[in-house]
């Protein structure tokens, strides 16, 4: 069965390549009414999620995010199945880092580097690109594949533009093989962290919400003395995107939490000015917060 969905997988990639950008987005239209009225693609836990973020919206304003989220998920769907097939010149053409210069001083001095970013408009492209916009080598940290024959064919191809992959339950053995290579570190940091580390996680006020966030982030960067990189990315038009890095604060023992604060605060504030592009349809507040759970100050 693996291996016929691998086949299947082959065959949707190759057809995806021959399919211009134009048509494309013609698809997205289509997929975008079959999702909002038709299948209604989790639409109670995006409802559930918007009113608790947006309690000082009206009906007619959540709902217009709701449209416009369904719109973007449906783009960045199909932008991810085009981005298989996809020339390394097209792909810096459409999603370009516009200022990768001010990492260059830590690769010539031989420092790692850790960039964060979120669920926010097209950030698949974002791990595909990376490694051909900046000199350190890149590493990504991603959920293995349940399809081991797609995971390994993924991690190939990926590792041909100089972009490694390597699962989330190797990051502690991937910063140790690693400590003397100037790297980037990439991690989407605005997962819901698994309910056994709950405790450990960072308890934050974000989008009007108590949330946990993961500690890694703020873990690896201490530990190393990494400086923190976040990517906000924008959307110029359809299938077109630029990436600004912008530097956290550092990270130190004595105030931990501080960083993975100022990471939710600069995302909030993101999601706040176009909030349609978020991934609403993720069970982000699946977790809930105990009396022990301190927030972090």
């Amino acid at each position: 069965m693996q291996r016929l969905i691998y086949y299947l997988f082959k065959a949707m990639a190759a057809l995806f390549s021959l399919i211009p950008f134009p048509v494309l987005y013609l698809i997205s239209d289509g997929l975008y009414y079959l999702f909002y009225y038709a299948v209604r693609y989790r639409k109670k836990v995006i409802d559930k999620n918007l009113r608790n973020s947006f309690p000082e919206k009206s009906e007619k304003e959540i709902e217009q995010i709701t449209q416009d989220f369904y719109r973007n998920f449906c783009d960045i769907f199909l932008e991810g199945l085009k981005g298989l097939s996809m020339s390394k010149e097209e792909l810096v053409k459409r999603y370009k880092i516009i200022n990768a210069e001010i990492l260059t001083p830590y690769y010539n001095s031989g420092q790692g580097i850790i960039t964060v970013g979120s669920h926010y408009t097209n950030w698949e492209w974002g791990v595909l690109a990376s490694s051909l916009q900046v000199k350190h080598k890149t590493l990504g940290f991603y959920k293995p594949l349940s399809n081991k024959l797609i995971d390994e064919d993924f991690k190939k191809s990926r590792a041909a533009w100089g972009m490694y992959l390597v699962s989330i339950f190797e990051t502690a053995k991937a910063f140790a093989e690693n400590r003397d290579t100037p790297c980037a570190y990439i991690l989407l940091s605005d997962q819901s962290p698994a309910r056994k580390d709950a405790d450990k996680s960072f308890w934050i006020r974000f989008l009007n919400q108590d949330t946990a966030f993961l500690h890694g982030m703020e873990k690896y960067a201490t530990v190393n003395k990494f400086p923190v990189f976040f990517l906000d990315i924008k959307r110029l038009k359809r299938g077109f995107y630029t990436v600004e890095l912008s530097q956290l604060q550092t990270a130190t023992p004595e105030k931990p939490g501080s960083l993975t604060k100022a990471y939710a605060a600069k995302l909030e504030s993101i999601i706040r000015a176009n909030p349609a592009n978020w991934l609403w349809s993720h069970n982000r507040w699946k977790l809930k917060r105990e009396s022990h759970h301190e927030f972090i100050p």
